[in-house]
């Protein structure tokens, strides 16, 4: 867990190909005390542990379902799955869970290094208790991925493929017909895959979403600006970093600023999460 020295930087960004109605402005001052973030997402193998210790359920398993991505699906499975109508890539899978990523059938052999998904913030929190660790407020998140770079688009600077050189997980092509995989993988990556950013930390952008301590807001013009906490009161909890469905035609949210939410309950298959603790 790298030391990160705090102290003052810029949050947000006034970006052009951002999303204002996210709250992804203004730019402004934020002080932070020094933390440690880990290098890492929690990997599956990790998350093994942690479930082999403690006997925890998650909530997908509980629930006993969770979203995957329809074209990680066998045809039998897409046609039975319910979707949402306005994100009609995602289906229901009955028996989708952490160590079954695409429900029955599927497992993690090959994909021990990979970051655990159908996490919820729950249970995200449940292994921060478990690992003497916890999630990171928002400030620090972003702090954190921005990697000593000031008011930068990515965790690398501002072109996404410097040189032609892929930096992080995302989608490329045709959302969502036809992904090419140009940047080597069309699920999730390696927790170690590609550059770290300045600070030493890998995947700050793409591969899974990751989960906040903050609760959803949008107006961050009365909040504290020393280890800003996020909002007193609201049912959603930030989720930061983009993931491998990610694509500039649609969602454009793997830039360090960008931002978005999700109930604490949530899981897909695109949702993990990384830990910090206290200096």
């Amino acid at each position: 867990m790298p030391l990160l020295p705090g102290g003052t930087f810029l949050m947000g960004t006034q970006d052009p190909d951002g999303f204002a109605s996210d709250g992804e402005g203004p730019v402004r001052e934020v002080r932070l005390s020094p933390f440690r973030v880990e290098a890492y997402a929690v990997s599956n193998e990790r998350f093994a542990r942690f479930v082999a210790a403690t006997g925890h359920v998650t909530e997908a398993e509980r629930f006993g379902w969770s979203y995957v991505f329809a074209g990680f699906l066998p045809a039998a499975l897409r046609r039975g799955a319910p979707r949402p109508d306005g994100t009609p890539w995602w289906c229901g899978v009955e028996g989708a869970r952490w160590n079954a990523p695409e429900g029955p059938g599927s497992g993690l052999d090959g994909r021990e290094d990979h970051p655990v998904v159908h996490v919820s913030w729950n249970d995200a929190r449940a292994y921060c208790r478990w690992a003497g660790t916890r999630l990171p407020t928002e400030a620090e998140w972003e702090y954190a991925a921005r990697g000593g770079l000031e008011q930068r688009r990515y965790p690398w600077g501002d072109e996404l493929t410097p040189g032609g050189e892929h930096r992080c997980n995302i989608w490329q092509g045709r959302f969502p017909a036809k992904n090419t995989a140009e940047d080597g993988y069309a699920g999730t990556a390696p927790v170690d895959a590609y550059q770290p950013n300045g600070f030493g930390l890998y995947n700050m952008a793409g591969n899974v979403w990751e989960w906040c301590a903050d609760r959803w807001g949008t107006d961050h013009g009365d909040r504290r600006r020393t280890d800003p906490r996020g909002p007193a009161a609201g049912g959603q909890r930030v989720m930061r970093g983009g993931s491998y469905l990610c694509h500039h035609s649609y969602c454009n949210r793997y830039r360090v600023a960008a931002r978005t939410r999700n109930t604490p309950d949530s899981t897909a298959g695109n949702l993990g999460f990384r830990c910090v603790r206290d200096a």
